[in-house]
């Protein structure tokens, strides 16, 4: 997908892409890396949107991975089941809330790895810790979580479920780190715009 059609949907469904312009190969490389997948077995991704990460993620990991996907976005879940030609990589047309479900249902009891594209400064604050706390069973202390944040951190606080709201900073540091214990952080410059990469770990 090029990057004009990517803003065309961003425009359309900012919602559920989180961004107006698809992530760089450095930044994919440095969410990738942080996660070391040299061993791993089970990889879950979450928002791959136009697949960056998910080539990045599919380069790295061994050949008898399995990566899920998990893409609310039905226009990306399209493009990445018609493009991305890999059995290790499973999409899943679903939301993040429901990972541990799907996890259940294919008889995975823990995951090696997990690297989120989640907007989850757009998100409700309660869905982002219901993500986060279903996740958290299925993670033990060699596994890796990686997310990113746009430098400016902002994000939308809805006032009362009314509609209104305002727009403030959001420590995503400080929110991740309530889940993980160890949290680190990285820059990548060479992203539009500039995104600090957070890699947790239990």
């Amino acid at each position: 997908m090029s990057k004009a059609a990517f803003v065309q949907e961003a425009l359309a469904d900012f919602h559920t892409t989180a961004s107006l312009t698809p992530s760089s190969r450095y930044l994919a490389r440095a969410m990738v890396k942080a996660l070391d997948l040299a061993k791993a077995k089970v990889v879950v991704e979450f928002g791959p949107g136009t697949g960056v990460m998910t080539r990045e993620l599919l380069a790295a990991a061994p050949e008898d991975a399995q990566i899920l996907a998990f893409e609310i976005n039905t226009r990306f879940v399209d493009y990445l089941r018609t493009e991305i030609n890999d059995p290790r990589l499973v999409v899943i047309a679903a939301g993040a809330e429901t990972t541990a479900a799907e996890l259940q249902r294919r008889g995975y009891a823990r995951v090696d790895a997990v690297l989120s594209s989640l907007g989850f400064g757009l998100m409700p604050e309660s869905l982002s810790r219901e993500i986060l706390r279903d996740l958290m069973p299925f993670l033990d202390k060699h596994c890796a979580f990686t997310q990113f944040q746009y430098l400016q951190g902002l994000r939308w606080r809805q006032n009362n479920g009314n509609g209104r709201g305002k727009v403030e900073f959001f420590d995503l540091r400080a929110f991740l780190g309530e889940y993980f214990p160890t949290v680190r952080t990285s820059i990548v410059w060479r992203n539009l715009p500039p995104a600090k990469v957070f890699s947790c770990r239990l």
